[in-house]
Parts: structure tokens; C-alpha cells; sequence
């Protein structure tokens, strides 16, 4: 049986920590694109269970244009500031990833859980940095990996563990998506300092989130990258080979090169294939599941008696009720902490490999490798020649 982690569910015990009755109060902290079309919709869908009492932005007109359009009691233009006005038990922080670990840490020591965008951070150093400022029984710090809690991705997870489709032998994982000149035109895109890393940072990680939520730890990793058609410091598109400690290998592809878009994963089992097709979110339509010749129906009957259950299409709105539950119990949340850092780990492991040209083990990735302080690990032609004020030293 192949090594999976657990697959997520929402949290039965200990007994709730927190005084019943009382909506949880929640900030949003930037106002931008995955605001609007991620966290409100899941907050909408959780209004019974959180009051969202305040927005942060460092523009003063978007929010208040944001707070206006949403009905939102306050707002402030610093993270400390609405902070200490206004307690909140949670903060959605939205804002681009260089902001993230301050803010992340800033709020963790103010005593209030964190669900942040991603990519969480722009090094495993500031990841840890994170889980150092939690505390046993919260506040913690989760990351929105929305794929990996659709219907069909739980499913999978479930039944891979549970070895009903067989051993997974090999796997593909693609992210083909567009992103033309003008996209990074925005002064934070495309720059170490700012996004950490190109497509395998900042696009990718959502589907390679989702193969490592069913096929578990990755053992070696062979990359390369290109820098072929942008105007960027990182990269735009990047191919890896990876090995799991099952034996299970997998290529990856992560491009912003690719005018006809695909998100796209494939598992094949020893009894069946599983393959998903979709762009930025998958419904149950998106899957499709192909017996190998010869093979008992039973792996396939197993899918769709499981399917029975009833569809949860991948979103914010689908992850976030996971967060709640773990926050009201006092609870470690899903993709937090350990599960939250696996998938930085692949994403450190393919820059390694592509930049410095080696293959790449879980256990190199330590504070003694430049890569765990920076994803360019400091490597020429690839690192910034002059380190700009915003980059972590």
C-alpha cells in the first residue's frame, strides 16, 4: 500500500475551546482579484458561522471601495492596526507573497489563525519561520490549496490509501496555462524578490498539491527550467522527473507558455487510470476512470459507489469549512504545518535540481542550502545581480 497522508476531514474532538453560540470573526487582508472570487464566496457560504468585521489594504481608495461594496463594519490600512482594534479569532490574508510572513507572524503572535494564499511564502525559511510562531492548540497557519478537498480529489485520496484501484505506478501532472506579456507588467511578477519563483511557484502548486495529497512523499527529483519567451528573473516553464518512496514516478509540468490552457493529472494504477482535466477548478464531470484490460470491475464500481456521496466542486468555499472546524475545536487544520510544507519541499526540490542541473533528496533541503533561504539559491544567470532591498537576506 502506498504512503498517504490522512485524507483531510472536518475534526470530531476535543470539545469546541471556544464560548458556543458566538460567530467567529473574521478580517481580509488585501482586496484584490482572489478576494473577490475566493474567500468572500466561502466566507458567504459560512455566514452562519463567521462575522467578516474588517478589510486591510495600503489603498486607501480600493478599500474603501471594497469595504462599500461588501458591507464591511471596518477597515484599516496597516495589519497591526486592525489588529489591535479588532481582534479577530481569523484573517484571510490576500496579499502578493512577499507580504505573506510578516503578516502571517505578526497575526500568530496577536493570537489569531491564519488561512493564507498561495504560495504561502518564498522559502521553506519562512515557512518554518510560521510554524514557529504557532502554538499547541492555535493559533495556526493554513494554506489555500482548494484542489485538494473537491469531492473527487478526497475520493481518490481514499480510495489510493485504502489500495482498492491497486498500487500507483506512474503519475503526469501539468500545469499548461497562458500568461501573455502583459501579465507581467505588474512590478512584483516575475521577480524572485516579490513571487519567489515563476510558474512552479506561483501556478503549479495547486495541481502538485493534489498529486502529493494522493501519492504522499516524494524521494528524488530531477529539473530543468527555461527562461524562453518572457521578460521575467524566474523562470517560465520548468519540467521535472519525480520519484516517491512507493516507487511511484511522475513528470511534472508547470508552463505560462501554453495558449491552449490545461490543468491536467493522471494516476495510473495497477487496476485503473484516474484523470483529471480541467483549468482553475474541477466539479465530479472533470474525472474519468479506465479499467486496465482484464481487470474485475470492482475498482471502477468502488469510484462511483463513492461518488454516490454527493459532488463538492474544488474552491475556496470547499476547503474552508476544514479551517473553521479545526479553529473551533483548537485543532491542527489540513494543509497546516506539515502538510502545508510538503508541497514548498517539491517546489524548493524542482528549483534545486533545474538550476544546479543534480538530482535533488528530501534531506538536502536544510538550512545549510541556499535554497532554503532563497529558490534562486543564489546561482548565476538565475539570481538577481544586485539583491534588492525587499529580498530576504
Amino acid at each position: 500500500m502506498p504512503h498517504n497522508r490522512p485524507v483531510p476531514r472536518p475534526a470530531q474532538d476535543p470539545a469546541p475551546h471556544r464560548p458556543p453560540g458566538r460567530p467567529l470573526r473574521a478580517a481580509i487582508v488585501g482586496t484584490g482579484g482572489i478576494a473577490e472570487v475566493g474567500h468572500l464566496p466561502a466566507l458567504r457560504s459560512q455566514s452562519h458561522r463567521v462575522d467578516l468585521v474588517a478589510a486591510v489594504d495600503t489603498d486607501p481608495a480600493r478599500l474603501r471601495d471594497f469595504t462599500t461594496r461588501h458591507g464591511i463594519p471596518a477597515a484599516h490600512t496597516s495589519v497591526a492596526a486592525m489588529l489591535e482594534a479588532e481582534r479577530p479569532d481569523l484573517v484571510h490574508l490576500c496579499t502578493p507573497p512577499a507580504a505573506h510572513a510578516d503578516a502571517v507572524v505578526g497575526c500568530l503572535e496577536a493570537g489569531a489563525w491564519v488561512w493564507v494564499e498561495k504560495p504561502p511564502v518564498l522559502s521553506l525559511a519562512e515557512f518554518d519561520r510560521i510554524e514557529a510562531a504557532e502554538r499547541p492548540g492555535g493559533p495556526y497557519a493554513s494554506v489555500v490549496y482548494q484542489h485538494r478537498f473537491g469531492s473527487g480529489a478526497l475520493r481518490l485520496a481514499e480510495l489510493a490509501a485504502s489500495g482498492a484501484l491497486g498500487r500507483p505506478l506512474v503519475a503526469q501532472c501539468v500545469t499548461a496555462w497562458y500568461r501573455g506579456h502583459d501579465y507581467y507588467e505588474v512590478p512584483w511578477r516575475g521577480r524572485w524578490a516579490t513571487e519567489g519563483g515563476g510558474p512552479t511557484m506561483g501556478h503549479g502548486i495547486h495541481q502538485m498539491d493534489l498529486m502529493l495529497s494522493v501519492l504522499g512523499e516524494w524521494a528524488e527529483v530531477r529539473a530543468m527550467a527555461g527562461r524562453l519567451d518572457r521578460s521575467v528573473e524566474t523562470e517560465d516553464v520548468s519540467l521535472a522527473l519525480v520519484r516517491f518512496t512507493s516507487g511511484t514516478v511522475a513528470t511534472v509540468l508547470n508552463s505560462v507558455l501554453s495558449p491552449r490552457e490545461e490543468s491536467r493529472l493522471r494516476f495510473d494504477f495497477q487496476d485503473v487510470t484516474v484523470e483529471l482535466t480541467h483549468l482553475y477548478g474541477y466539479g465530479d464531470a472533470d474525472w474519468s476512470v479506465t479499467p486496465a484490460p482484464g481487470v474485475p470491475e470492482a475498482a471502477v464500481r468502488a469510484w462511483h459507489e463513492a461518488a454516490a456521496s454527493g459532488e463538492v466542486r474544488s474552491s475556496h468555499s470547499a476547503q474552508y469549512p476544514h479551517v473553521l472546524d479545526a479553529l473551533e475545536r483548537g485543532q491542527r487544520p489540513p494543509a497546516s504545518g506539515r502538510a502545508g510544507r510538503e508541497t514548498l519541499e517539491l517546489v524548493t526540490a524542482l528549483y534545486r535540481s533545474a538550476l544546479t542541473g543534480q538530482p535533488v533528496r528530501r534531506d538536502q533541503l536544510g538550512p545549510d542550502d541556499p535554497f532554503y533561504h532563497r529558490l534562486h539559491g543564489d546561482t548565476p544567470g538565475w539570481a538577481p545581480t544586485v539583491r534588492t532591498l525587499q529580498e530576504p537576506a
